[in-house]
Parts: structure tokens; sequence; C-alpha cells
């Protein structure tokens, strides 16, 4: 089985260079204490039940007994303990991931088949969290240089999965084989082949040719084109996701407010679905997508519609007035700035439709595109940037913390840099929350605030069109990021 990836991927979970390339595979090779279920809730992997105490103060994880590495060594609790004590909680590595577990002080080993999470507050989502590009790393391979282990990254990883890195060939692929050491049932599929296709139209035609088994249609203007083939099926699914366009905050002209709303309201999110999605999303204002449909607050679905008028005078009493030629101007100076551009799914086509959108307002953007892993090290790790347009997969849990907390700002998620003591307690009293009705409400105040304050500018929640192979089968009914987590029950049909 075929499976495209749109960059060569660092196979390691908790690297600060493993994006969206990566995962698929690192959720293959890599199981973590949990998974997510098919019902999206956290269920058993490394771990086989978990207890919370009274207090909600510490979790208690009891791990199968039996696991091996797929070279042959033993799992235990320190393996769980040092992919935690000695890298996730080490501020210094930067390990990716790493603002989510701002609430755990510590990984307490028990004894071999039993691990206590110790945490600073009560943390509601922990066993979501831990489900979530969470993998769990050998200590006796790396405990000398846990992040930047070439081998480790670039090269054949030891691992718990189903299966097992055979070859990685930089700019080509990752073919993997079955493990011969994992714990569950043997996977039906011999081998899978991520194949490096940056090109999403190369993977449609790759697809439409049979060489690649399944795919994210990530070009949806050829969903058409892809229904109408023999071979292959179509299927939409909901998807924890949204994409957003964020404002450097570092940035003087973006701290205001008005500012923000104002771009909002001069940006036409409507028509970017329709062109762009094929009509296959919806408006977002807040970080909590429609498929977590018990959270949801569909009330602000239309808290901005588009109307460039309303952006030109909110944009006016920000001080910004249109000089000779037209373009907004305050202290004499232009609004004009650049934006990057990451090269990946509808990034593109994207950009250019909001910089066709600001300049009709007054507002001057310059597109700056760029190779997709240039991008990632340029606008995510070192923060060089003005402004982009990029998106947010989270685990199915409506806690954001990672993506907006001020202590995520710099060098977590919080790629703006939003700082806020209001937004900061939100999303502490979510964390805290322990039944479901105290966290409704909690998230509820907490979409009317970030819709009001815009720490990222929300475009929309986009649907998930996969494409599989006809004989592909055992594809359980979710995203694939979370599907793949199921592969070793997949399997192909005789043709």
């Amino acid at each position: 089985m075929t499976v495209p990836i749109g960059a060569d991927p660092t196979l390691n979970p908790w690297s600060p260079n493993a994006f969206v390339e990566s995962l698929f595979i690192n959720r293959v090779i890599f199981e973590g204490i949990t998974k997510p279920g098919k019902d999206l809730a956290p269920a058993p992997d490394l771990a086989e039940s978990w207890t919370i105490a009274p207090d909600g103060l510490s979790w208690t994880f009891k791990l199968r007994s039996g696991v091996k590495w797929s070279d042959g060594q033993a799992f235990s609790a320190d393996d769980v303990a040092f992919t935690f004590n000695d890298i996730v909680l080490k501020p210094d590595l930067g390990a990716q991931n790493r603002a989510s577990y701002a609430a755990v002080k510590s990984v307490t080993v028990v004894d071999p088949n039993t691990v206590r999470f110790d945490l600073s507050r009560k943390f509601a989502a922990l066993a979501s969290f831990l489900a979530y590009n969470a993998g769990i790393l050998p200590k006796h391979v790396l405990s000398a240089d846990p992040l930047k282990t070439t081998s480790f990254n670039k090269g054949v990883p030891v691992s718990t999965g189903p299966y097992k890195v055979e070859k990685y060939t930089s700019g080509q692929s990752v073919s993997l084989v079955r493990n011969e050491n994992y714990f569950g049932p043997k996977p039906y599929l011999d081998k899978v082949v991520f194949t490096v296709v940056p090109d999403p139209n190369t993977q449609i035609a790759q697809a439409l040719s049979g060489d690649i088994s399944i795919m994210i249609l990530d070009n949806k203007a050829a969903v058409d084109r892809v229904k109408s083939a023999s071979g292959l099926a179509v299927v939409s699914r909901p998807l924890v996701q949204y994409y957003w366009l964020a404002l450097n905050q570092t940035d003087q002209r973006f701290t205001d407010v008005k500012v923000r709303q104002a771009f909002v309201q001069a940006i036409d999110r409507q028509a970017i679905i329709k062109s762009v999605e094929l009509g296959y999303g919806s408006i977002a204002n807040s970080p909590i997508t429609p498929a977590l449909a018990a959270y949801y607050d569909p009330s602000l679905a239309s808290k901005y519609p588009y109307d460039p008028q309303k952006a030109k005078d909110l944009l006016a009493q920000a001080g910004w007035k249109p000089g000779a030629d037209g373009v907004l101007q305050k202290d004499g100076k232009a609004f004009q700035f650049t934006m990057d551009v990451g090269q990946r799914g509808v990034l593109e086509p994207v950009n250019a439709l909001i910089q066709q959108d600001l300049k009709k307002v007054g507002v001057i953007v310059d597109l700056n595109t760029m190779e997709w892993n240039a991008y990632i090290q340029k606008d995510v790790v070192r923060r060089e940037y003005t402004a982009t347009v990029n998106w947010w997969t989270y685990p199915s849990d409506p806690d954001v913390f990672p993506y907006y907390h001020s202590s995520a700002a710099g060098k977590g998620f919080n790629i703006p840099g939003y700082q806020d003591p209001k937004l900061d307690d939100l999303l502490v009293q979510g964390q805290s929350a322990s039944d479901l009705e105290a966290r409704k409400a909690v998230y509820k105040q907490l979409q009317a605030y970030t819709s009001e304050t815009l720490p990222y500018l929300f475009l929309w929640y986009p649907q998930e069109i996969d494409v599989l192979s006809s004989s592909l089968k055992g594809v359980p009914e979710l995203g694939l990021r979370d599907a793949v987590q199921y592969i070793g029950e997949w399997w192909l049909a005789k043709k």
C-alpha cells in the first residue's frame, strides 16, 4: 500500500521539525499511551487502563505487559518517564507539543508496568492529548540526544507500532514492513510505503493511475474527476481543524483589535470556501470546530459577514486613512507588509484571494512563496514572519491551551505570540473543569472571547476529502490522521 506525503519526514514525534508530512508515519510506527478511539474518545494503546486521583492532580496508567521494541528490547515504564521527564518537560529541548503538557509536573515510575502523571492543576484532557502525536520513545536508544539523533530521525528508528521502518530514502520514500515484535494482532498488509510527492496534482495523477492507495485530496477542484474514475472511492470526513491567518503581535500595526477585526470583515471567507474548498467547509470564528459537536457554538458563525465598508471604517478608527493612491497610511507610512506562503495544499490560492480582498480596503500585501520545509523553519520554528496563513489540527477535545496560552508564545504553538491574561484564565478553567456541563460553559465563553479578540484571524473549518483505492478495506470512518492508527486492520482485496 502506498500513501503520499508532501516532504521528507522526521521520524520522531517530539522533534520540533516533525509536522504534517511526518505525523502519518509517526502515528503508525510509534505507539502512544492512548490513541483516538473510533468514536474519537481516548482509547487504550500502550496503556491498558488508567485512573484519576480524587483530587484530579494525578493520573495513573497501567501499561501493557510483554511489550517489546522493534529491536527486541523490553518496553517499560522507564521509557514513558524518559519520554516525558527527559524530553517533553525539558524547556530547553523545545519538543513539539511541549505546551500541551504545561500542567504536568513529572512522571513517576510506580513499577515496570505502571506510571503516574503528577499535575500542578487539573487537566481534564490529559488522555486526549496523550492520544495525539505523543508516541513513546526508547530510552535505551535516545538517552544521549533524544531529538537530534539523525540515524533515528532520518533513518531506521526503534519503535513499538505494528510496522517498523525498513528504509528511509531522502526525497523519495519511507518503506515500512511488519514489526514482528508488535504486541497486537499481526497486521494484514505486508508493506506500507510513504512516498514523497510534494505536488497535489501529481498525487491525484498517481491515484488515478493506481499508484497511490489512500490520500487526502487537498485540491478539491479535482473531486469530480476523481469521483468519476473507476477503482477509486471518495469520502468526506469531519475534521477537528481550522484555517487561520496569524498576524505577528510583535508588529505594532496588528496589536489593535480593530485592525484584526477589520481584516476578518475584509476577507470574503465564503468565497474562499466556495472557490478553493468547493463548498466543503464552513466559516470559522473561534478555535472550536463543528466536529466537536458537544462544545461548538453555532451562534458565532455569522459574527463577521463579508463587509469591506465596515472594514474600512474599523481601519479608520484605528488611525489608518487613505493616501492619494488609495493605500491606507498612518504616520506617513503605507499599510504594506509581506505574507509568507507555504507551498502546501490550498495555501497558495487562499493567500492570493486574501491579498486581493485586503487590497480592496487599501492594504497592500506582498506574497513570499516558499518551499514547505523552509517555510516551517522560518515562520513556525524561528517566528521570522509578519503574517501567514496556515491551519491547526488538534486532539478531539476543546482544550486549545497549547495554541493560545501566553506560555506558548515565542516557542510553542501560539504562532501570533498573542498574550492575554483573561484568555489564559479561561484556558486554565477549561483544563480544570471536570464534568461535561462545566467544560461546555467555559468553552462557550472561550469561543465568544476569542471571536471578539481574534488572537488568530479565523478563516474556515474544512472537511477532509479522502481518496481510497476501491480494493483498500478496513479503513475506519475517521480523518486519515486518526485512521492510520488502525492501519493493522487495513487490507487489500484481490483484484
